[in-house]
């Protein structure tokens, strides 16, 4: 996979069709036909920097499953959902895997470009609040009075007002400190503010990492506490939409097949995205990855439903949520934000 980012452009292991070929008995064969096709050249963007949370993406790469749907994928990197958002939108980039609870506040902007959702990868939004349970906090409740640290830019804290309401505390009575995202963890395991929002697969473990104990930390995720939102969710290009279904339905099911090989070999997913890293860690990665599987990818909706979809009821009342602390010019509705036409049948999505 070629992976390419503002600051490095380096050379990973090909998403070209020849790789798929090479793994995937199924390109094999349609390679062998003699008249096959040229591979559709796709530009996905991720928007942040490749860790764990990629390796449904990585695995469909190395796996073959993206070169066995005709695709020749690269992706690039950006910083943040807004700007993925904003690259897709112009037909910059073809896909990209965002927030979709921003994408739910960009699609409100005057003269946004009519981006969807298609894919959902994150079940749970991984939104936190992570504290130092020797500072007096081990449930949410004990959080008033603290002093909370947001960084800049932090997406936990715009349904931080929602969580609270539903959970008797009031906004006011917790003391927010505002901080650079690069001081994060380090505040916090000095000792210099009580707890810090942030995600609980990213803050936690690199808290772990800096020599916090476990038994230290208490990971309150909002999804424990009445948050109804849904996170990381694949967007396409409207255009691209439109023009070829077929492509997009391809790059759905290789990322369903790449998510399901995630969850059935997540040492090798880590091997793969490690080795895709600067300076990356095994032994976080893999602790991150168990983290994002058994929090925000395989929950109980998943297990019943599927990989991927959404619940309408749900996800109107996430939109409800995100309402508390976003003034809407118009509301939108489910329909507005995700379409399930891209998807395979539900029997095709069951994780087993």
């Amino acid at each position: 996979m070629r992976i390419t980012s503002t600051s490095t452009r380096r050379d990973f292991l090909g998403l070209a069709i020849g790789l798929g070929a090479s793994l995937c008995p199924r390109a094999s064969r349609a390679q062998s036909a003699g008249a096959a096709k040229q591979p559709i050249t796709i530009q996905l963007t991720l928007d942040r920097p490749i860790d764990a949370a990629a390796s449904p993406f990585v695995m469909a790469a190395v796996g073959g499953s993206f070169g066995a749907e005709g695709l020749a994928v690269t992706t690039n990197i950006v910083s943040g959902s807004q700007d993925a958002i904003a690259r897709v939108g112009a037909g910059m980039s073809d896909f990209a895997l965002v927030d979709i609870n921003t994408l739910i506040r960009a699609r409100d902007r005057q003269g946004a470009a009519p981006v969807k959702a298609i894919f959902v990868l994150f079940n749970h939004a991984p939104y936190a609040i992570i504290a130092r349970r020797s500072r007096g906090i081990r449930a949410l409740s004990d959080i008033e009075g603290k002093n909370l640290g947001v960084a800049e830019g932090d997406l936990s804290i715009r349904l931080w007002p929602a969580v609270a309401r539903q959970n008797g505390i009031k906004p006011a009575s917790v003391k927010q400190s505002s901080i650079s995202a690069a001081v994060r963890e380090p505040m916090l395991s000095a000792g210099q503010v009580d707890a810090v929002t942030g995600f609980s697969y990213l803050s936690a473990i690199n808290l772990r990492d800096r020599g916090v104990p476990a038994d230290d930390l208490a990971v309150l995720r909002f999804a424990d506490y009445g948050c109804e939102a849904y996170g990381a969710a694949l967007i396409v290009n409207p255009n691209l939409a439109a023009a070829k279904p077929e492509a997009v339905k391809g790059f759905v099911r290789a990322a369903i097949t790449g998510t399901h090989l995630a969850i059935k070999d997540p040492g090798r997913a880590v091997t793969e995205v490690v080795s895709r890293m600067d300076a990356g860690s095994r032994e976080l990665e893999s602790e991150r990855l168990r983290a994002i599987i058994g929090d925000n990818i395989l929950t109980a909706e998943v297990k019943q439903h599927g990989l991927g979809g959404i619940d309408t009821v749900r996800f109107e009342r996430s939109i409800d949520q995100i309402a508390e602390d976003f003034k809407f010019q118009k509301r939108p509705t489910a329909a507005d934000i995700f379409d399930d036409a891209f998807l395979p049948p539900a029997d095709a999505r069951v994780v087993n």
